[in-house]
């Protein structure tokens, strides 16, 4: 019989690994493609760029949202809604006008600044993601996001793609 040496090693690998060394490969991978993702931004005239201003935009989505519901959509309080607000309508990503039907509320909705910074954003990432298809291969890329997919919907109340606001 013939053993495959480089896949006994691999799991061997594996079983190997201690608990909390995935969630920090999670975070590393994760943060590998931000910090790539800014650096790039900023080349691009996008300097001030931060990750939470991506997340924020989404959450804004195409229509523009209330403060109450950028909290919501982002899961913080009222009080951080609104202090990412003001941090978009600073460097130029978003702006507030009156609520139309109520006139205690503002809505924020996306600059067109706003909007070419997520779209370049996801140029980017789509240049990320062909990269890393290249460095692992297409079919275990594949593998890994449906395998990551099927984890995060089954121990998840809430995905992501679901959310008002979201990958729109």
């Amino acid at each position: 019989m013939v053993v495959d040496t480089a896949k006994s090693r691999h799991d061997e690998q594996v079983t190997q690994r201690l608990g909390y060394e995935l969630p920090m490969l999670l975070l590393a991978a994760f943060r590998s493609v931000v910090d790539e993702l800014h650096a790039e931004l900023a080349l691009s005239g996008h300097e001030q760029a931060r990750p939470i201003d991506g997340f924020a935009l989404q959450a804004v989505g195409p229509a523009g949202v209330t403060i109450s519901e950028l909290g919501r959509r982002l899961g913080v309080s009222k009080q951080a809604a609104a202090k990412t607000a003001r941090r978009l309508e600073d460097i130029g990503y978003a702006t507030r006008s009156p609520h139309p039907a109520d006139g205690r509320a503002q809505v924020l909705t996306r600059t067109s600044r706003g909007e070419e910074m997520l779209a370049l954003s996801a140029e980017i990432f789509d240049r990320l993601h062909r990269r890393w298809a290249g460095q692992i291969g297409p079919d275990r890329l594949d593998a890994l996001e449906t395998d990551l997919e099927a984890v995060t919907r089954s121990t998840s109340t809430t995905w992501i793609g679901d959310l008002p606001g979201w990958l729109h």
